[in-house]
């Protein structure tokens, strides 16, 4: 199980950087063009996040990420067709994750103040053991899906969810405990 959540920082360009989400970006477009078996699949997200990625990760591409060392995978993950992660502020996805088709997760925002606007700032996402993500959701900056939750589809989730909740809405809200955990 993985407790470390990255931390968040304000983005300053740097060449490095831009060098990474370029490569980052090369890599998907190669992943996604085309078959390509699971363990393909999972040689490319290797490459892509320069570390492990358990032989037990499922993804159905078209995955697009623009910062790939920010991305960790855990245990039996599943991300279904089409999802994005927006990973410069680092997103982990803990063991037993279920990622719906079309679900963002983005940890870069901007500053409201126009004359800062251009600034990117970034907090980091987790995705908790055993939760899963409904198709369409989107998971803003900063936030932790807790351990056993459910996001149902179409949710906007601004806010952490608790453990062992069910959230829906734009923004997402508790609607019930789940009991049978």
């Amino acid at each position: 199980m993985m407790n470390d959540k990255p931390t968040g920082k304000d983005y300053v360009g740097s060449d490095d950087l831009y060098a990474d989400v370029q490569r980052t970006m090369r890599l998907c477009a190669e992943m996604n063009s085309g078959y390509h078996t699971e363990a393909e699949v999972r040689d490319y997200l290797r490459e892509i996040t320069r570390g492990e990625v358990p032989d037990t990760v499922r993804v159905f591409p078209p995955l697009n990420i623009n910062y790939g060392p920010g991305v960790r995978f855990g245990d039996d993950c599943f991300l279904n067709f089409g999802c994005t992660l927006l990973a410069i502020g680092g997103i982990t996805i803990e063991d037993g994750v279920f990622i719906g088709p079309h679900c963002v997760l983005a940890t870069e925002y901007h500053p409201e103040n126009p004359e800062t606007r251009h600034t990117l700032l970034t907090k980091p996402i987790v995705v908790k053991r055993n939760a899963w993500l409904g198709a369409d959701v989107k998971v803003l900056a900063g936030v932790t899906i807790g351990e056993n939750a459910i996001v149902a589809a179409g949710s906007v989730v601004t806010k952490d969810v608790p453990d062992n909740m069910v959230v829906a809405g734009s923004p997402a809200k508790v609607i019930r405990e789940i009991t049978s955990c």
